[in-house]
């Protein structure tokens, strides 16, 4: 069982930002920017590309609701979305908030956030995602 899985199991704390039964969302704590979020599926796939067609598109559009949560929790000008997927073998898409496109640079400083300040993002992102 991946970390993620068990992170979606709650097995292992997390800062939750969206869930619902097939995909759970929550903040990377190596964060680039506030609202950095992690959107994984609950079944265990290595791969994103692995996934059905039909948990692709479910997976895409659950992201993009959280998506556009993130964006109205933390004001940018677009969320951008990577798929990097080595580090940790269970699919993963990452959502960043961007003001450029510097902003999604993986070799970029990581943000440096008190258990404090994960919580009160994560729970703006979860207020937007209502």
């Amino acid at each position: 069982m991946s970390i993620f899985s068990k992170i979606a199991a709650g097995e292992i704390p997390s800062y939750k930002c969206a869930e619902n039964e097939k995909f759970y969302a929550f903040l990377d704590i190596n964060p680039l920017a506030k609202g950095h979020t992690l959107v994984i599926p609950r079944r265990e796939e290595d791969y994103l590309f692995d996934l059905s067609d039909e948990e692709l598109a479910e997976m895409a559009v659950f992201a993009k609701r959280v998506a556009i949560a993130i964006k109205k929790a933390f004001p940018c000008v677009k969320v951008g979305m990577a798929v990097l997927g080595l580090e940790v073998p269970h699919a993963h898409i990452h959502l960043v908030p961007m003001q450029s496109e510097k902003d999604m640079l993986f070799s970029n400083p990581k943000l440096q956030l008190s258990k404090e300040e994960f919580e009160e993002i994560a729970a703006k992102i979860r207020e937007e995602f209502k």
